[in-house]
């Protein structure tokens, strides 16, 4: 059975202070509204990891924005994947559109980041998605397909099943707008089909989530589709309220 997950990530917002007392409202609120076996995860910046890492019990998991491909060495302002662990972060979110953009990670480079991550026992939110652009020249399923390839096909079978996947329509992040329903399951749909042509039985047990935009007033309907198990939350996860009303939506 496909693990449900909700994963908050924070990006470049909220100071440590802000950052704790926004986990504790989740935490407290979870324990008294959620009454669901999704898995939540949040991912704040890396200043704030460790502590609020301590707030946390088995129902929320802490996660990384991300980490560099090597164990260690002369990588000035770089986090290694040794150094998450030893805090307790499980799960590492990778290839980021945002990364992917701004700072110009590749397919190869995000598959090293992958290895670690797996070598250490984190687990890798490994993200896709096409641009506006791609989808409009109708090239988007085949450029999301060579993401999953080039990043992760050299994996065995034992290493991808600990893989989580989220799709993530570029043009719905941030501007407003959210992959229609159809839209989305669709992708989602694709995606597996994909995953399954090399990983067979193994990928249809993968979580694969939804990455654009979601929302307390649309979270129920994705999360309905049949190829959805959650999301990649970003605006929402930063309001106590709208990050536990769209857990609730399973």
């Amino acid at each position: 059975m496909r693990k449900k997950i909700v994963a908050g990530n924070w990006k470049m917002n909220k100071t440590h202070e802000e950052g704790l007392k926004l986990a504790t409202e989740i935490v407290n609120m979870v324990k008294d509204e959620v009454r669901n076996d999704a898995q939540l995860v949040i991912c704040p910046s890396f200043v704030s990891l460790q502590g609020i890492a301590k707030l946390l019990d088995s129902r929320v998991s802490i996660g990384a924005q991300n980490c560099n491909s090597k164990a260690s060495g002369a990588y000035t302002g770089e986090v290694s994947v040794e150094m998450l662990k030893a805090i307790d972060v499980k799960y590492v979110i990778l290839g980021h559109s945002e990364r992917r953009e701004y700072f110009k990670e590749t397919n190869l480079e995000l598959a090293e980041k992958v290895n670690i991550v797996l070598k250490n026992g984190l687990i890798p939110i490994f993200c896709c998605g096409e641009t506006l652009k791609q989808r409009e020249k109708g090239i988007h399923i085949e450029f999301v397909n060579s993401q999953l390839t080039e990043s992760l096909f050299h994996l065995s079978d034992d290493e991808f099943r600990k893989v989580v996947i989220a799709y993530e329509p570029i043009w719905a992040i941030g501007t407003g707008v959210t992959a229609s329903t159809a839209q989305a399951q669709e992708m989602h749909e694709k995606i597996r089909k994909h995953l399954i042509s090399k990983y067979g039985k193994t990928a249809e047990e993968t979580s694969i989530l939804y990455g654009g935009s979601c929302k307390p007033d649309n979270a129920k309907e994705l999360f309905a589709c049949k190829d959805v198990d959650g999301g990649l939350i970003g605006g929402a996860s930063l309001k106590s309220r709208d990050f536990v009303d769209i857990i609730k939506s399973f």
